[in-house]
């Protein structure tokens, strides 16, 4: 028997609950995991709390993030012992997921824990923190350069932001960090942030062109925000979009791309092939320091889960949440 967060659809809709379940219980897969963290993200917020059709199959274990030991595996790379860590592929979506004490998941999914890293380290960057690490390659490897100019992250407090702001001021970069959280300017700063903006500057309808600001952004909010920072990219610029906390919508025009020759490069984490996810892995193994970690993550019991889903869809986390889900 193991503990999880179960999701089940009934008449009256879907509930999430803490509850005990059999080994027989699990999903194929051809490695098990005993897992030792998982994480709490957006998405799983949207799905525990039922505010968005994020599940597919039901009763699901969210949880698009974890970490743990191998104890069963018919898989070529795996064996009894080895440390992995698992993020997105479906997991927490169409197939049981990480917020549970035992998971059974697909060889091919999984990558190695980085000897950088303990266990509660790659949660406390997980999904968020690895889509972070896509977002900079993804301007490195574009050509965008610190000496290019200022380059803005949206949606900072949040994982991904607050990876994104450590990771790029390690890559040596001036960034300005936007967020709608005036008290957590510090905290940003901290983070290697050298200017913060307030995200009202960026979240309302505005102009197709607008003053040109920055060398590249890392998005994670999507909609007038996403369009407003686009209409700010200066020449030849480049802009990451990895999320939608603002919206799916993108209330833009073709200027920028056709007058200033920005391009948008879109992120995806959840079925990245395997060779973005190691280079991902290994720039946050090089560039984010344990001190980064610490001020990034708070850690919660697996029976906080539910009630945190809720603050986190108030937006009044900050940084990251990891789960210790054997407690």
């Amino acid at each position: 028997m193991f503990s999880a967060i179960l999701i089940e659809k009934g008449e009256s809709g879907q509930a999430a609950r803490v509850t005990s379940l059999d080994d027989s219980a699990l999903p194929e897969g051809d490695v098990t995991v005993d897992v030792e963290y998982s994480t709490l993200n957006y998405k799983d917020g949207l799905a525990i709390t039922g505010k968005s059709p994020v599940v597919r199959r039901f009763p699901m274990v969210p949880g698009i993030d974890l970490v743990g030991v191998v104890t069963e595996s018919s898989h070529a790379d795996w064996k009894q012992g080895d440390r992995v860590v698992l993020n997105g592929w479906g997991v927490g979506e169409t197939h049981w997921g990480g917020l549970a004490q035992r998971a059974r998941l697909k060889g091919d999914w999984l990558v190695p824990l980085p000897s950088a890293f303990t266990p509660r380290q790659s949660m406390a960057i997980g999904t968020a923190g690895y889509t972070a690490g896509l977002c900079v390659d993804a301007l490195l490897n574009f050509g965008v350069r610190p000496d290019q100019g200022e380059v803005l992250v949206t949606g900072a407090t949040g994982g991904v932001g607050s990876v994104a702001v450590a990771l790029l001021t390690k890559a040596g970069f001036k960034v300005a960090a936007a967020t709608g959280k005036a008290s957590e300017a510090d905290y940003l700063r901290q983070l290697g942030a050298v200017t913060v903006i307030d995200r009202a500057e960026l979240s309302g309808p505005g102009k197709p062109m607008q003053k040109e600001r920055w060398a590249g952004v890392v998005d994670s909010v999507g909609s007038h925000t996403l369009a407003n920072a686009t209409a700010q990219t200066r020449y030849r610029g480049a802009v990451a979009a990895c999320g939608l906390a603002q919206g799916m919508d993108f209330p833009a025009s073709v200027a920028p791309f056709i007058l200033r020759g920005v391009s948008l490069l879109g992120i995806d984490s959840v079925m990245a092939p395997s060779a973005p996810r190691l280079a991902a892995w290994s720039r946050l193994a090089s560039d984010l320091g344990a001190g980064a970690l610490e001020l990034i993550a708070e850690e919660i019991a697996l029976g906080d889960v539910i009630a945190a889903a809720g603050r986190l869809l108030d937006g009044t986390v900050r940084g990251r949440i990891v789960v210790d889900v054997n407690r």
